[in-house]
């Protein structure tokens, strides 16, 4: 009630910095390269990585230096990766389960989610996007039938360089709304797991655009990603 309140008060200063920061704010494109292959040797993980900008590797010229690219090579250490990726900048979780509506059906064992900023920054409400994330989620059992699905961290908004202060505020306290009701949801199902975005935002981890990761921080985000899952394949890891 109080950030409402507070985004109520706030609102004509709220619409003035939005107006700015889409006036000014860099445009960038998503990571050039491929999104499937296989890389690796030994036992068969099938990969899917799917999300927004971030996942697309918008900040990086190349998917080699994007998530997919380092978390595919950090998991060929161990597995032969067969890996896809389905991501598209400005995707939110509504827009991407439609997108999904038309997708044939593929075995995977392990998906990557990584959605939510969009989300946030058009204010959806926490309830609406829990449920949302919780359709998609079904969505994605029903076509690809994965052993386990990580969800990535909702980004810490609050601290990205391109956002003025009131609005970063604003989109901050939102995201950390949104975040707390899904992790309550996501307790309730073994097969989902919560990788929290802990990962510094120093200026030179970001993308020139304020926005978007760097190479180095893809880094981080992937070597968190490529160490759970391995983690959660002991029958795999094993064989290191």
């Amino acid at each position: 009630m109080l950030d409402t309140a507070a985004r109520l008060l706030m609102s004509p200063l709220l619409v003035a910095q939005a107006l700015q920061v889409r006036r000014t704010a860099q445009s960038l494109p998503e990571a050039a390269g491929p999104r499937f292959g296989t890389h690796g040797k030994g036992p068969l993980l099938r990969l899917g990585i799917i999300g927004d900008s971030s996942a697309a590797g918008v900040g990086v010229a190349h998917q080699s230096d994007a998530l997919s690219g380092q978390l595919v090579e950090m998991l060929a250490t161990q597995f032969e990766v067969t890996w896809q990726l389905d991501a598209l900048t400005g995707a939110t979780t509504r827009s991407t389960i439609t997108r999904l509506a038309n997708t044939p059906t593929r075995p995977l064992d392990v998906i990557v989610i990584a959605l939510g900023v969009n989300d946030v920054t058009r204010l959806v409400p926490a309830r609406v996007w829990v449920r949302q994330q919780a359709t998609l989620i079904q969505r994605l059992r029903t076509l690809h039938a994965p052993a386990q699905i990580y969800l990535s961290g909702m980004a810490p908004i609050g601290h990205f360089p391109l956002l003025p202060g009131a609005l970063r505020w604003t989109l901050g306290r939102h995201a950390q709304r949104l975040e707390k009701q899904r992790i309550a949801y996501l307790e309730t199902c073994p097969d989902l797991t919560h990788v929290p975005f802990d990962m510094p935002l120093d200026p030179e981890l970001m993308a020139s655009d304020g926005f978007h990761p760097a190479a180095p921080l893809y880094t981080l985000w992937a070597k968190e990603m490529a160490s759970r899952i391995i983690s959660d394949w002991p029958d795999f890891s094993s064989e290191k």
